[in-house]
């Protein structure tokens, strides 16, 4: 049996069965003892009763004519129940020899321990667990008579214990190793009882804990029988139970919870990716509510910062060199608009070249020197992106991006700031196009200066500004002479060439506030405003002397060898208060430059519009005859 308390039921064995069991043996030895101890202290008593009594038996006087001492010989002699219990019982003479004896064999002889037993002259007294020993002298002054000295005698008696006595210890002996042998008996049933009641039970029991804490909320504890271990198994399996419906609705909870989150950042994503789709949105309806450029580029400068939270920014176009130009940036105090950068160089360059984003979390990096190369004063930190615009293959320009911190554009935020790339490359070629669209509707395509319709949308503001403030506003008719005969001699590309020359001669010697036109066929119209007519007369004969040395006119199917020009003056008060009279008025004049001879500046007179010619917007005949009503100016 292992005697460790490591189990509940050795424990209970070892406070149970084992203290009872020594509560048993020891008052089973205590009886024993006591009994033991009365067994011998009655021998002691009887031997020394018997001791006296065989003294005083000594010392009786014999009757006449017997042998002295024969009632002492009589009773030793005797068969009686006292001295049944001697097992041995001497007379010794003094020098040990022995006169009588239970055993008639051993009279006269000397007894073995005769020195011992007659050396003591008092009376003493041995018991032990068995026996109970008593040496006694005999004799005394009535014995003097007969004797000499005062002991005449030396009685020897040893009485073993009564068998009763002994049986009553053997009993109580048997009692005791009965004991024992019960109290063993009642260990081990006890140790069997608790070991298959109690400590079985309770093994298992231990196991199934043991497997439900290791995570098996499944197993359930043996159930056998009503008493107290079936009932705490019972509990123990409904407990299981109900941490299996918990473990099972944590389950179900995590899972709900896990879609729950799912369905939040799913939600969250959403939200994000709404929110983009209306910062494009936004972005789309502010870039597309306009179509022309200057504006579009300025609605880009404010919407990116303003929304995007970008503290840096620039757009760049390519510009007709094809270098990336800045035509835009925020802040806008940072002069730097005009600065430009040849495809490849910096970060814009290298996008516009890869029409890929370029992205440098850390400019000051040293892999980042070439990128970072072209980046102006102040901008040689932090982190920057470029994003090409392309719009159909075609790189339009590069959105820059900077902020002052490091890496501090996500992933997410590249995309949607590609995606408004996207929708400003979209943006600005359509304002591209709206441009060039409205350059063709008001620019002539031949001469590339404006044509008909916007000449008189700007003559009529300029004509409705003179009339307002009370400024003069001088027009200018100016007509190639001969030019049907360049087209007839030289051929009609000879002739637009002409129209392209005169036209650049003309252009660079006005100003920027005048507008030249082509008013139709081989004539031009310049608008000079805040120009009195005498100013305008000199202003133009220094345009046809021009045109007259240019060396680019020279001509030798035209008379004179060259290219010449027949210019008519009118001026607003003077000569006219209307668009349409002022007009007239300018076209008179320049007729009556062609009727005087050509090649020459003719300022309008009343009287002069008698005689037009022909009319106003249609093709003149530079071969037609003057008329002759009309008077030279």
């Amino acid at each position: 049996m292992v005697l460790g308390l490591n189990t509940v039921g050795r424990k209970l064995l070892w406070s149970v069965a084992l203290p009872g069991l020594l509560v048993a043996l020891l008052g089973a030895g205590y009886f024993w003892r006591g009994a033991r101890l009365a067994a011998t202290d009655a021998t002691h008593d009887e031997a020394l009763v018997l001791a006296e009594f065989i003294g005083a038996t000594f010392r009786m006087p014999a009757p006449q004519g017997t042998v002295p001492h024969a009632p002492v010989e009589q009773l030793l002699r005797a068969d009686t129940r006292l001295l049944r219990a001697a097992t041995e019982l001497h007379v010794l003479a003094p020098d040990g020899r022995i006169h009588w004896s239970l055993r008639p064999e051993e009279e006269g002889t000397r007894h073995p321990e005769a020195e011992r037993l007659t050396a003591p002259h008092t009376q003493q007294v041995q018991s032990d667990a068995r026996q109970t020993e008593v040496v006694r002298p005999l004799g005394g002054p009535e014995c003097m008579s007969c004797h000499q000295g005062e002991v005449a005698g030396i009685l020897h008696l040893r009485m073993v214990e009564p068998e009763v006595h002994r049986e009553l210890t053997d009993v109580l002996g048997s009692a005791l190793g009965t004991v024992l042998v019960l109290g063993a008996l009642l260990v081990l049933l006890t140790a069997l009882s608790l070991h298959f009641f109690l400590t079985r039970p309770l093994r298992r029991l231990t196991a199934a804990m043991r497997r439900a804490e290791e995570g098996d909320l499944l197993v359930r504890a043996e159930e056998q029988g009503t008493d107290e271990m079936a009932r705490l198994a019972s509990a123990f399996n409904a407990m299981l139970a109900r941490l299996t419906a918990m473990k099972v609705e944590e389950i179900d909870t995590h899972r709900d919870l896990q879609v729950t989150k799912w369905k939040l950042s799913l939600k969250e994503e959403l939200e994000e990716r709404i929110a983009e789709l209306a910062l494009l949105f936004d972005v789309a309806r502010s870039l597309n509510s306009t179509i022309e450029l200057p504006e579009l580029l300025s609605r880009i400068t404010q919407l990116v910062p303003e929304r995007l939270h970008i503290p840096d920014f620039s757009i760049m176009l390519v510009n007709a060199d094809g270098m990336l130009e800045v035509k835009s940036n925020w802040p806008p105090e940072e002069p730097l608009e005009g600065m430009t950068f040849r495809i490849g160089e910096g970060a814009c360059g290298r996008a516009a070249e890869t029409q890929r984003a370029v992205y440098l979390p850390d400019v000051t990096q040293p892999s980042c020197i070439f990128a970072r190369r072209g980046l102006p004063e102040g901008h040689d930190s932090g982190s920057l992106l470029a994003v090409p615009m392309v719009h159909l293959d075609t790189v339009l320009g590069v959105l820059n991006f900077r902020r002052p911190e490091v890496a501090s554009f996500a992933a997410e935020e590249l995309e949607l700031l590609t995606a408004v790339a996207d929708q400003a490359a979209t943006a600005v070629k359509n304002a591209m196009l709206h441009t060039e669209a409205v350059k063709l509707t008001m620019t002539d395509p031949l001469t590339g200066v404006p044509n008909r319709r916007h000449l008189f949308a700007r003559l009529e503001l300029e004509v409705a500004r003179a009339q307002r403030f009370g400024t003069p506003l001088s027009i200018l008719m100016v007509d190639i002479d001969h030019f049907k005969k360049l087209n007839d001699s030289a051929g009609h590309r000879a002739g637009d060439e002409a129209l392209r020359k005169v036209c650049d001669v003309l252009r660079t010697r006005v100003r920027k506030v005048d507008t030249l036109a082509r008013y139709g066929g081989e004539e031009f119209l310049l608008v000079l405003p805040q120009v009195s007519k005498a100013d305008a007369c000199e202003v133009t004969e220094k345009l046809r002397r021009a045109v007259v040395e240019s060396p680019q006119l020279k001509a030798p199917t035209q008379p004179g060898g060259c290219i010449t020009v027949s210019i008519g003056v009118a001026t607003i008060p003077c000569d006219a208060t209307t668009q349409d009279t002022l007009v007239d008025c300018a076209d008179a004049a320049l007729y009556a430059s062609k009727r005087g001879g050509r090649n020459r500046v003719t300022a309008y007179e009343p009287g002069m519009e008698l005689h037009p010619g022909r009319e106003r917007g249609l093709g003149r005949s530079s071969e037609a005859p003057p008329p002759p009503s009309v008077a030279k100016a």
